[in-house]
């Protein structure tokens, strides 16, 4: 099996192996040249020391913050390449890190260290694939497995949980037996890991072709990291609406929307106030009215806790508490929300509302699906056609106010919102004299 790598790694290989030292490229890139995917990047791995890499390198800028465990970044073409010494991790004490490392001369020693068997591959053009333990096979049948024994790979680092879970889910993966096994024993050393790291794995997780499979299957393990999910495991809905559990509707939820960061997290907590919410009517039918809001603010302690971006976490908790919006095909009305709530935020609204009715019951179903299409399709020809819903798009701006002998302050932005509202209710045209005329005549 033969690949093509880009210059600069070959020029590293030949450069090394030209110095008498043994050089592959290692891990992730091997794995996805495998599956036919182009690399982000590319590790490389040698039996040289550091300070030989620094030597032979010695004409290139080197980065070498990594030293203490055997990696050397040299930058090429303002390309970073790392290069790492064969090393054998020493004890992991925090379930993360080695307390130390080890350089070996054997290859086999260093890809026995590393966490699952797909990226436990080396590759370079003169002896191809090098496999010791069935990472090909694996690939072939889309198996994660861990490489040697799974319990001690996990309590080694327990990042390696969620790593798991996010290459099952990204690649359309399943996750053998005893690797499975493994994650369900070890899944609460994950509250040793930092919450940027967990936050970041959850996010690739969630991405993921194989998403829904991975939240059925490990929502346990989810339930670690976010603790506030385990009420909607078995929550049944009791309404005429939904014919799935609480968390099964999640689950389809994420799965029928794009495989967008902020929408599938959306998506994850958007109806996780409704065991909060419920009431029941005379007919013992349940009802979740403020479950948006309640849901909101359970997803900002969430979020926060999680340590997701300000920006992240504020439009997540906004596209939670207008998710049950329920907007009429109405042109006039349509533009009253956009006003409030922003096109981008419109455009999101509709396929998370897209999304919530096609995990439904069939009760009504097709009847909100038509009523979202013809809400989309006025959105859309609003668009289309740059029509005024917003103080960006109307034809006048404080200036011309003030150049009609409008003094500065609080009226000047009343009366835009005044115009604003008119040319939103087809009472006035949005055109500058116009608007102005009707200033002159009913505000000044």
């Amino acid at each position: 099996m033969n690949f093509t790598l880009p210059k600069n790694v070959l020029n590293i290989i030949s450069k090394m192996e030209s110095n008498g030292f043994q050089c592959y490229t290692v891990g992730g890139c091997v794995r996805d040249m495998i599956l036919g995917l182009t690399p982000k990047d590319y590790d490389l791995t040698t039996n040289a020391k550091p300070d030989e890499i620094i030597s032979i390198f010695k004409d290139y800028k080197i980065i070498d913050a990594g030293i203490k465990h055997g990696t050397v970044a040299v930058i090429i073409d303002y390309e970073v390449y790392e290069i790492t010494t064969y090393r054998i991790d020493g004890d992991y004490e925090d379930n993360r890190h080695p307390k130390n490392v080890e350089f070996t001369t054997s290859l086999k020693e260093d890809l026995a260290r590393r966490d699952f068997t797909v990226n436990a591959m080396a590759y370079n053009p003169s002896e191809g694939v090098i496999d010791y333990f069935n990472g090909q096979e694996d690939l072939k049948y889309k198996a994660i497995r861990c490489v040697g024994e799974p319990d001690k790979r996990f309590k080694e680092d327990a990042l390696r949980i969620l790593r798991a879970l996010r290459f099952a889910s990204t690649y359309n993966f399943s996750v053998e037996f005893n690797t499975y096994n493994a994650i369900a024993k070890n899944k609460e050393l994950l509250n040793n890991i930092s919450k940027e790291r967990i936050a970041t794995e959850l996010v690739k997780t969630l991405c993921g072709e194989n998403c829904s499979y991975i939240l059925r299957r490990f929502k346990d393990v989810f339930a670690v990291i976010i603790p506030e999910i385990s009420t909607m495991f078995h929550y049944e809905q009791n309404t005429p609406h939904h014919n799935k559990t609480l968390w099964k509707h999640t689950v389809s939820c994420v799965k029928h929307i794009d495989n967008d960061p902020i929408l599938r997290m959306t998506m994850l907590l958007h109806d996780i106030g409704k065991p909060m919410s419920e009431n029941k009517d005379e007919n013992g039918v349940s009802h979740f009215r403020g479950h948006e809001k309640t849901g909101a603010g359970i997803a900002k302690i969430i979020l926060e806790r999680l340590r997701y971006p300000k920006d992240f976490t504020e439009t997540v908790v906004n596209l939670i508490s207008i998710h049950d919006l329920r907007i009429q095909p109405d042109r006039i009305i349509i533009k009253k929300v956009l006003k409030n709530i922003g096109s981008d935020n419109f455009s999101m609204l509709m396929k998370i509302q897209m999304a919530d009715v096609l995990s439904q019951s069939s009760y009504h179903q097709q009847e909100k699906i038509d009523k979202l299409d013809k809400v989309n399709s006025i959105f859309r020809d609003i668009m289309d056609n740059d029509e005024c819903f917003s103080l960006k798009y109307l034809k006048v701006n404080g200036s011309d106010l003030m150049g009609c002998g409008m003094s500065k302050g609080k009226i000047i932005g009343d009366t835009l919102n005044l115009l604003l509202n008119k040319v939103i209710e087809n009472t006035l045209i949005n055109d500058k004299e116009t608007l102005l005329q009707y200033v002159r005549k009913n505000v000044i």
